[in-house]
């Protein structure tokens, strides 16, 4: 987790922009993406909320806007924050584990490209220096994150969130259309775990 600072002359908005602009052109997995790369990122120097996914799905990687599908309409819902506000990249940064559709796999999409976030990640936290909460969104991402202090599934890391909130990490299911199943097992999230969500999105001040 990157320590968040508060001096902004530690970088520059042209250093992130730069960096947006590489990661945008990266084709470093051309020859593995059947629909070749679109990399969609968001961040802004001041975001106070990051989210970090699992990687695009082929509407989103046809209008390049990230979490624009039925999956995008109920995370806004959790979060209790509208599209505009969402969508503004001084408030909110959005860095998938992949920045690419990884294209279709038998059931859904195929995993997210195991180089995007050790490429990426750590150089986007180094510029995103108010960043006071990180959603990771399903497996993935709290793999990568959450490491050795995830739970025996993913439905007990989720209801251990008060864990990992001190560390500015908050591990949430996808919202996913496919994901219907477990939401409906787990009725306890939404009714329970979402009011949390919004008030730590509200305390960010966005």
């Amino acid at each position: 987790m990157p320590t968040p600072i508060t001096d902004l002359s530690l970088s520059s908005d042209e250093t992130l922009d730069r960096l947006l602009r590489d990661i945008r052109a990266c084709t470093r997995c051309t020859d593995a993406l059947s629909h070749g790369p679109r990399p969609v990122v968001q961040a802004g120097r001041t975001a106070r909320l990051c989210i970090i996914g699992h990687a695009p799905g082929r509407k989103v990687h046809e209008t390049g806007i990230p979490w624009n599908d039925p999956s995008g309409v109920r995370l806004r819902d959790w979060l209790g924050i509208t599209a505009g506000e969402f969508y503004d990249p001084a408030k909110v940064a959005i860095m998938p584990m992949g920045f690419c559709y990884p294209g279709k796999a038998p059931s859904g999409d195929n995993p997210p490209r195991p180089e995007c976030a050790p490429l990426w990640h750590d150089r986007l936290f180094a510029e995103l220096p108010r960043v006071g909460l990180t959603l990771l969104i399903g497996h993935h991402a709290q793999g990568r994150y959450l490491g050795g202090r995830r739970k025996a599934t993913m439905g007990d890391t989720i209801r251990s969130w008060r864990d990992y909130l001190p560390q500015g990490y908050l591990p949430l299911p996808h919202p996913s259309p496919r994901n219907r199943p477990w939401l409906t097992k787990n009725p306890w999230f939404e009714t329970e775990l979402v009011p949390e969500v919004r008030a730590a999105v509200r305390s960010l001040g966005l």
